[in-house]
C-alpha cells in the first residue's frame, strides 16, 4: 500500500486527456487504474494477480540471487540474516552519493540478469510491465536500459539523510516534458515495509519536471509498502530512493529499467548480448526489438549509401 500525503493533482480535464491516450494493450490487460495512478502520482503498484507472474517464480529468483550473491561476495546469504560474514566495499568501489564510509553501505547490485537465466528474460518482457512502460515512453521507441537486482540487508544508514532521492532521467538536460525519457520497474522479491527498507518516492514529483530539491524532497517522501510479488512502476522524472532497512534480514528486488531509444543505455545489448539467449524467452521477437538489435544507431561502419560516378558511353562529336 502506498502511503499518500496531501498534494496538488492535475485538473480533471488534463487527467482525462492523458488517460484517453492509453494503448490497446492497456485496455486488453485491464490496466486503466494503474495508468491513472502513473499520471497522478508518477508511480503505481501492480499486484501479482494482475501481472500474472506466479509467486513460485519469485521464490526461484530469490534462491538464484542468494546463490549468486554468495558466489560474488564470498560468504553465504540468507533471507533471515543477510550476509553471514562482515562485508565491506573497498573505498575505490563506493558509488558516488552513498556513505563516505564504505562499511555503512549495506546493498549492492547484481547486474546483467538477462544473461544469467531465462526467468529474468521473461520478467523483462512481462506483458503488464511492457504495456505500462510503453504508455510512459512510447511503443516504437522504447528499449531496454538495464536489468539488475538490488541485494539489501540491515543497516541504519542506507542512503543516508537524503534517502538517495533522485530522478532516473536526471542526466538528461532540462526542460523535461510529460513523456518519460526513461522509466523503471521494481519487482518486489520480498515484502516491502518501512522498517524493511521500503522504496521511497514523492507523489506527483514527475510533474515538477526537474531534479529533486532538498530538503523538500525528503520532507515529502513517502514509503511504498507492498507484499512480495508486487510490481512497482514509475516515471523517469519521479523523485525516488529508499529507506534504510532497520530489521534483520534482506530486501531483494529486480530493477528492469527502460529508455527512449535516443537515450544512452546503461547496459550494452545491441553488440554484446548473446543472440542465442535472446531466442530463449517467452517472446523472442519482442526481446530482440527491446534490445535494439536492428536499430540504425549507433552505427559501427558506414551505414548510409554513397553515390558512385555513373559510367556513360562517350558522346559522339558534332
Amino acid at each position: 500500500m502506498v502511503k499518500h500525503t496531501e498534494r496538488a493533482v492535475p485538473d480533471s480535464t488534463q487527467v482525462k486527456t492523458q488517460y484517453a491516450n492509453r494503448s490497446q494493450a492497456v485496455v486488453d490487460l485491464g490496466l486503466e487504474h494503474y495508468v491513472m495512478r502513473l499520471e497522478v502520482d508518477g508511480l503505481c503498484v501492480v499486484p501479482p494477480e494482475v501481472h500474472g507472474v506466479p509467486i513460485s517464480i519469485f521464490d526461484d529468483m530469490v534462491n538464484f540471487l542468494l546463490a549468486k550473491a554468495e558466489q560474488l561476495v564470498g560468504c553465504k546469504f540468507s533471507l533471515d540474516k543477510g550476509p553471514h560474514a562482515e562485508v565491506a566495499f573497498q573505498s575505490s568501489q563506493s558509488r558516488s552519493g552513498l556513505a563516505e564510509d564504505p562499511s555503512k553501505i549495506t546493498q549492492f547490485l547484481i547486474q546483467q540478469l538477462c544473461g544469467e537465466h531465462r526467468m529474468f528474460r521473461d520478467l523483462a518482457i512481462n506483458a503488464t510491465a511492457i504495456a505500462l512502460m510503453r504508455h510512459l515512453i512510447g511503443s516504437k521507441v522504447m528499449r531496454f536500459s538495464s536489468n539488475n537486482s538490488f541485494i539489501k540487508w540491515q543497516g541504519d544508514f542506507g542512503y543516508g539523510p537524503s534517502l538517495g532521492l533522485h530522478a532516473d532521467q536526471s542526466a538528461l538536460p532540462l526542460p523535461w516534458g510529460r513523456t518519460a525519457l526513461t522509466a523503471n520497474t521494481n519487482w518486489c522479491l520480498t515484502d516491502y515495509t518501512l522498517d524493511g527498507g521500503a522504496f521511497a518516492f514523492v507523489p506527483g514529483s514527475h510533474r515538477f519536471a526537474c531534479r529533486p530539491e532538498f530538503p523538500r524532497a525528503v520532507e515529502q517522501a513517502v514509503p511504498v509498502e507492498a507484499p512480495k510479488g508486487s510490481l512497482i512502476v514509475f516515471h523517469g522524472a519521479t523523485w525516488h530512493g529508499a529507506y534504510p532497512r532497520k530489521i534483520p534480514g534482506m530486501r531483494i528486488s529486480i530493477a528492469n529499467y527502460y529508455r527512449h531509444m535516443m537515450v544512452n543505455s546503461q547496459e550494452e545489448y545491441r553488440n554484446s548480448f548473446d543472440r542465442a539467449l535472446a531466442q530463449d524467452c517467452e517472446d523472442p521477437e519482442l526481446f530482440r526489438a527491446l534490445s535494439g538489435f536492428k536499430d540504425e544507431f549507433p552505427y559501427a561502419t558506414q551505414s548510409q549509401p554513397i553515390p558512385k560516378v555513373v559510367e556513360r558511353a562517350a558522346l559522339p562529336e558534332r
